[in-house]
């Protein structure tokens, strides 16, 4: 997979700008607040659907416009692709694929495989759980259409039951049969949740130790633990459980919405006990374990975008992650940052070839 031109309409702080890219490694330099992030930024929207960083889509239109435009120029298996991702105000998304519009987005997810490694990545750790959830269910639906569907279904369900809930109490009333044709949907779909999240950590969590071993030199242990309520029983059964409970909350107490991951080193949590730096390591062990597992699924190695990858990481400890790229199992790379002698002086030493953008 790779991307061989963007076109920027109106997005964010761009009011025209078109790129032809490298096959390989692209480079968007300039001082903070030119439009390095914002460039990659489009590039995960034409992957996604949406931004990486703002989840307010009308945010993303420049100020003072009325709609924006993402158009981009892909090469998938030897055919041209392209992509257009467009708002106006007043009107619904559309994404385009070669002239047509996805009826339902969920569809193009997957079409276009790409990890972002970014400072925002820091939430990870530091926010709550469902961020983290996020995170898995990116990854899994990447390569899994089916988990995606059923993801999509149980949110549904899961807003009726709440909606439910708030009723009974507006009105004091309570109807077990209707609660119970929700729990059953729930059960059904949280059940394929879950077995699929614990199948694709089984698999994730070894690659992500041997990612974070080769960035640390062996320094110091990571895992991964998942933490489900539906681990000790089947969700019909704790739906009925927590109904009591449930009731006073006016909301779904137990499921696989609830779901978190604990991330450890030395058997400590990250989040209290790993330093700027190893946090740091962390967060990118686990975005190339990313990279690693989509591109298992996929065959294809995904495009990867290293947003101001020197954020809290020296020269070295850069170059050391690029070289890591720099063999046959990597594909098309985008780098920002805002000198433009030190990203050059790192990408020198891959022997590689590169494009440098000034913005």
């Amino acid at each position: 997979m790779i991307l061989n031109s963007l076109s920027l309409l109106n997005y964010k702080n761009f009011e025209s700008q078109a790129f032809q890219f490298d096959s390989k490694i692209n480079c968007f330099v300039g001082a903070n607040g030119i439009g390095k992030t914002n460039a990659l930024d489009a590039i995960y929207h034409l992957a996604f659907g949406k931004s990486y960083f703002n989840p307010v889509a009308l945010q993303n239109i420049k100020h003072g416009e009325e709609f924006f435009v993402v158009d981009g120029g892909f090469t998938k298996d030897d055919k041209s692709e392209k992509i257009v991702v467009s708002l106006k105000r007043g009107q619904k998304k559309v994404i385009k694929r070669n002239g047509k519009a996805y009826e339902k987005f969920s569809n193009h997810i997957g079409f276009i495989p790409l990890v972002i490694i970014s400072p925002a990545d820091r939430d990870l750790i530091s926010e709550g759980s469902d961020v983290r959830r996020k995170f898995v269910d990116s990854v899994i639906s990447q390569s899994d259409k089916a988990y995606l569907s059923e993801l999509i279904s149980y949110n549904k369900v899961l807003a009726q039951r709440n909606a439910l809930l708030k009723y009974f109490a507006v009105n004091n009333t309570y109807n077990n049969d209707t609660i119970s044709v929700y729990n059953d949907q729930l059960n059904t779909y949280g059940q394929q949740i879950f077995e699929k999240r614990k199948a694709f950590l089984d698999t994730f969590i070894p690659i992500f130790k041997e990612r974070y071993s080769a960035i640390s030199h062996d320094k110091e242990q990571v895992n991964l633990n998942y933490k489900s309520d539906l681990h000790e029983s089947d969700l019909k059964s704790l739906l009925e459980q927590s109904i009591n409970k449930d009731k006073a909350l006016q909301y779904t107490s137990v499921g696989v919405h609830k779901d978190d991951l604990n991330f450890m080193i030395e058997d400590f949590p990250i989040k209290k006990f790993g330093s700027q730096g190893q946090q740091k390591s962390y967060l990118i062990a686990l975005k190339l374990a990313q990279f690693d597992f989509i591109k298992q699924q996929s065959g294809v190695p995904p495009i990867l975008l290293l947003d101001d990858i020197f954020d809290k990481l020296d020269e070295n400890r850069v170059a050391q992650i690029i070289s890591m790229v720099d063999d046959e199992n990597f594909g098309q790379l985008f780098i920002s940052d805002t000198h433009p002698e030190r990203t050059e002086n790192v990408v020198k030493q891959i022997h590689q070839s590169y494009k440098i953008f000034e913005l």
